[in-house]
């Protein structure tokens, strides 16, 4: 049985990473800054600007522009994920299998958040415990140690303009760092409330790759 392949941010290899994470398939990486100060006029948006590699992903006119129309919540909130300590942002695209076959669009996200220093199975359960309005909790034990998830659903911030007023699900995993004062906080967001096993799912799977210790071989390799 042969493995898709992984693709590699020139980031993982940089001499101050700390943290590593694999995305699966249908999720392309949206760099924050440059979306945030990206204007609206298709030069800017448009084959060649920030989201092009994005927008590779659809051939025909329609769904670039619907795309296009999609996103504009998720470049509004540029700013503040900037300034909750968001470190990676990627928009996932996936067909919804069980419904009409139509896009679900989701974020996702990696912060931290600077703690004071605790054994990490306690930063794990405090970071749950103080989750707001939680309806699904659970333990982790990850192969990178102790961590927990919270699902949870609210309303879309003002900011988030086509969001606002639409309920967003939320499932987050809090993966504290190997030295006892750091948590990294992976989270996804979706409006497509109705799947929330599948997104559940699919941010364990994720929060599983999660590795403090660099994982790459020594050899440069693109896959």
């Amino acid at each position: 049985m042969s493995t898709a392949p992984y693709l590699i941010d020139d980031s993982a290899r940089a001499e101050e990473a700390d943290v590593w994470f694999a995305l699966p398939p249908g999720f392309v990486a949206l760099p924050l800054l440059e979306l945030m100060k990206a204007g609206n006029g298709p030069e800017e948006l448009g084959p060649g600007g920030t989201l092009s590699s994005l927008l590779d992903v659809f051939p025909d006119p329609a769904s670039r522009q619907r795309l296009l129309a999609e996103i504009a919540p998720v470049r509004r909130m540029a700013q503040m994920l900037l300034e909750t300590g968001t470190i990676h942002c990627s928009l996932g695209l996936h067909a919804d299998d069980e419904g009409d076959g139509g896009l679900l669009l989701s974020l996702f996200t990696l912060a931290w958040r600077v703690t004071d220093w605790a054994p990490r199975s306690v930063l794990a359960a405090r970071a749950a415990a103080g989750a707001d309005d939680a309806e699904h909790i659970e333990t982790l034990d990850l192969p990178c140690g102790p961590a927990s998830l919270v699902q949870s659903r609210m309303t879309g911030p003002l900011e988030a303009g086509l969001a606002a007023h639409r309920q967003l699900l939320q499932v987050t995993a809090y993966v504290p760092c190997p030295d006892g004062r750091r948590i990294a906080i992976l989270t996804l967001a979706t409006t497509a409330v109705e799947r929330a096993r599948h997104y559940r799912s699919l941010l364990l799977d994720i929060a599983r790759m999660v590795s403090f210790d660099n994982p790459l071989p020594d050899t440069p390799d693109e896959e």
